[in-house]
């Protein structure tokens, strides 16, 4: 794929791809503002669902214009049943260690008012409301993140450079850098490893593309739902020990599995 064109033309399409994903959610966005008796909050979401669909627009447009196999550019390969179950159970235990990770960090810095007030201006106020968040935020992003990232970018970068680390890092990076969130931006960096590193050693956006939305249904759950009340999931403030075990068994194992299957 590295003798179809430049690196300069591939982070130029990853570029002018997230730009598209921007202006076409802020179009919505603009329009939902606009009109003083319409739905603040469900033109939000719908811009989601506008944006992110948008950023695969441009890619797929370079792919098809170059007469190029989507599928393949795209990692868009089958995984097996065993490799499914491993990423399943692995991005289980990631997800809940992220969040004992995040309520360690707030110990030390607080989480600034913005978060605080982006969680409350994606309160769904209705059905059709969290209907549309739950498409935006665990369907729709993560389909058009890992294809861009993951299915495209890295891959190129792998054979590219021919260095897989160096190509997960930077395009990990690129990842943190578009959700323009420093509070969360190691985070989501190490985020970006993870996905990587499934992409990577499945030879496949699937398994990614699984972890990525679960990871975005499990902070849908927890900025939704009062789990400071719940007392088998928190325990003195903390995610329970005992739901802690569980989710370094569940890494553990599905990390374990996923390496040993032979898919490369």
């Amino acid at each position: 794929m590295n003798n179809m064109f430049s690196i300069q033309t591939a982070f130029g399409i990853v570029v002018l791809s997230i730009l598209s994903a921007f202006f076409a959610g802020g179009l919505v966005l603009g329009i939902g503002l606009s009109n003083p008796d319409s739905s603040k909050k469900l033109y939000t979401f719908i811009s989601f669902i506008v944006g992110q669909g948008f950023m695969v627009a441009p890619l797929l447009w370079f792919l098809i214009a170059k007469k190029q196999p989507l599928f393949k550019r795209l990692r868009l390969n089958p995984i097996s049943q065993e490799i499914f179950i491993s990423t399943t159970l692995f991005s289980f235990g990631v997800i809940i260690l992220s969040d004992e990770l995040d309520r360690i960090v707030q110990m030390f810095i607080p989480a600034p008012d913005y978060i605080v007030d982006l969680n409350g201006l994606l309160q769904p106020e209705s059905v059709s409301g969290f209907i549309l968040l739950f498409i935006a935020v665990v369907l729709i992003a993560p389909l058009g993140e890992e294809l861009l990232f993951r299915g495209f970018l890295q891959q190129f970068l792998e054979k590219y450079w021919k260095d897989v680390t160096r190509a997960i890092l930077i395009t990990a990076l690129f990842f943190a850098m578009i959700h323009m969130n420093p509070f969360w931006f190691i985070q989501i960096y190490l985020l970006g490893i993870l996905l990587g590193f499934l992409a990577w050693r499945t030879g496949s956006v699937l398994p990614p593309l699984i972890l990525h939305g679960m990871n975005n249904a499990g902070a849908m759950l927890f900025s939704f739902s009062n789990t400071a009340e719940s007392s088998v999931y928190i325990w003195h403030g903390h995610v329970a020990p005992w739901i802690i075990i569980m989710a370094l068994g569940a890494t553990a194992f599905g990390f374990k599995a996923i390496n040993q299957i032979k898919v490369r």
